[in-house]
């Protein structure tokens, strides 16, 4: 049996890659089977605070949102029944919508970057992805994109800090991106341009 591979969808809000990552998920569902879609921050209970922080309905300082985003993501890993491990362990495909590098960009410059990337070691060392694709768009298309679509914006999602946000997973693929097979991919080509190009990639990653 081929092992299960795990891929990444990571990017600013409004990037693109949860349209994409649904699109991947329906497509190799349609070829293989054998595929389970996630994300982050989970719906699990600590997933359901870091949701109220984000939409401010909870107040709290950046370390203990970068701990709740880890202790989030450790569960997602290990947990007995929905984590990520227990489906690969089974030979599912798993697709994630966003994973530690979210924590990278997000985290920082709140945080040091070398305290987001230790903090995140004990994921990185239980599970790395196989493949991670980063959407790269502009501050100015994201706020375009995230105003034409919702009412309410959440606690990260002003140009500034989309800016900020964009310089970080720039800096953390330079440091860690060799070693998660990070593919950068331009966020603001057409959809159906942007999905080719995944596909393309993924299909070979599966051997399909």
């Amino acid at each position: 049996m081929k092992k299960a591979k795990f891929i990444v969808f990571e990017g600013i809000d409004g990037s693109g890659k949860s349209t994409i990552s649904n699109m991947l998920f329906e497509k190799i569902n349609t070829h293989t089977g054998n595929i389970y879609k996630t994300f982050e921050p989970t719906d699990s209970p600590v997933g359901a605070v870091i949701k109220n922080i984000l939409n401010k309905r909870i107040i709290s300082d950046d370390k203990t949102i970068g701990a709740l985003f880890l202790a989030d993501r450790l569960d997602h890993i290990q947990n007995p029944i929905s984590g990520m491990l227990n489906y690969l362990n089974k030979g599912m495909h798993v697709i994630s919508d966003r994973y530690y590098y979210s924590s990278y960009a997000y985290h920082v410059p709140m945080l040091s970057m070398d305290w987001v990337i230790n903090a995140n070691k004990v994921c990185a060392d239980l599970l790395r992805p196989d493949i991670v694709f980063y959407f790269d768009i502009s501050a100015d298309e994201s706020m375009r994109r995230l105003s034409s679509s919702r009412i309410f914006l959440d606690l990260f999602e002003t140009k500034e800090k989309m800016a900020q946000v964009i310089l970080n997973y720039k800096e953390a693929i330079k440091r860690e991106g060799k070693k998660d097979n990070v593919v950068i991919i331009d966020g603001e080509k057409t959809v159906n341009e942007i999905f080719d190009e995944v596909w393309e990639i993924t299909s070979k990653l599966l051997e399909i």
